[in-house]
């Protein structure tokens, strides 16, 4: 494998370490699983790894040359997402302060779900670096790119379950810690002002 995949383990450190540090999409895995419960959260992991890994492919299939020729058109879209990202966190900031209490939640509390966390894969300005960034560094270039590619995609689909998995439990474990009002409005904030500069610093290093 590794004769013919030469740059398998280094892809592997780089998928880990892109799916695993703080991002909008962690930080809204963990948000929901504190609020809903790790079960309740688990469509959020598998739509946004799903996401992801689709958009990989996407622009190893030729999405990434549209955006070398039409610089624009990506700008546009980093600095979309950006927007609603930080509307996100604006409406985590100033959510309702009260106990978390993941059996008594309504069922009709608007949640992320797969679709959603799938689609804001398209938004999210780290996806879009990292896809680049996987692209440019680790795809091969000739007849075998597209084969090259989905590979690398599936990878990246297998190896960001774990991590997003794991942002997931650290989200329903610390319910135990949000008991009081006064707690709940601290947790939201303080990952409301994670989201907004996770998003931000994401399109600031992609810019670059």
């Amino acid at each position: 494998m590794l004769s013919t995949f030469p740059t398998l383990l280094p892809f592997l450190l780089f998928a880990f370490v892109a799916s695993i540090t703080p991002g909008p999409t962690n930080i809204l895995v963990l948000s929901n699983s504190a609020r809903y419960g790790f079960r309740a959260a688990l469509p959020i992991v598998f739509g946004a790894c799903a996401g992801a890994a689709t958009l990989v492919l996407l622009v190893g299939c030729g999405l990434g040359e549209t955006f070398n020729r039409f610089p624009l058109l990506r700008s546009f879209l980093q600095w979309g997402g950006v927007v609603w990202l930080s509307y996100l966190a604006w409406q985590i900031y100033q959510a309702p302060a009260k106990a978390f209490e993941l059996d008594t939640q309504a069922s009709n509390d608007p949640r992320l779900g797969l679709w959603g966390a799938a689609c804001l894969q398209l938004i999210n300005p780290k996806t879009w670096t990292m896809a680049l960034a996987v692209v440019s560094v680790f795809a091969v270039r000739g007849d075998q790119q597209m084969i090259h590619t989905l590979f690398l995609s599936i990878l990246f689909f297998l190896v960001s379950i774990p991590c997003l998995g794991l942002w997931a439990a650290l989200g329903s474990g610390s319910v135990r810690l949000l008991e009081s009002p006064k707690a709940v409005r601290r947790f939201n904030r303080c990952l409301a002002l994670l989201l907004l500069g996770s998003a931000w610093l994401s399109v600031i290093v992609g810019s670059r």
